[in-house]
């Protein structure tokens, strides 16, 4: 599942973003949502989130619920 839709991320959710320094590369950061920081309900280059370890990119794949 893509980050675009704001409805489809919550806090506690796995997911893997990309950085601002790491959008033209490509690499992801995998991590755990703590907030969403994009209030629209769609971006088309994924929903911007502040990860648990403090990192903070848009959203590229939502991994699911952290077991």
């Amino acid at each position: 599942m893509n980050g675009q839709h704001r409805k489809d991320i919550r806090p506690g959710l796995e997911v893997k973003i990309a950085l601002k320094q790491d959008q033209r590369t490509g690499k992801l950061t995998r991590g755990i949502v703590k907030n969403i920081l994009t209030n629209s309900a769609f971006h088309p280059h994924g929903i911007k989130v502040r990860l648990a370890n403090g990192l903070i990119g848009r959203v590229q794949e939502i991994l699911g619920k952290k077991e």
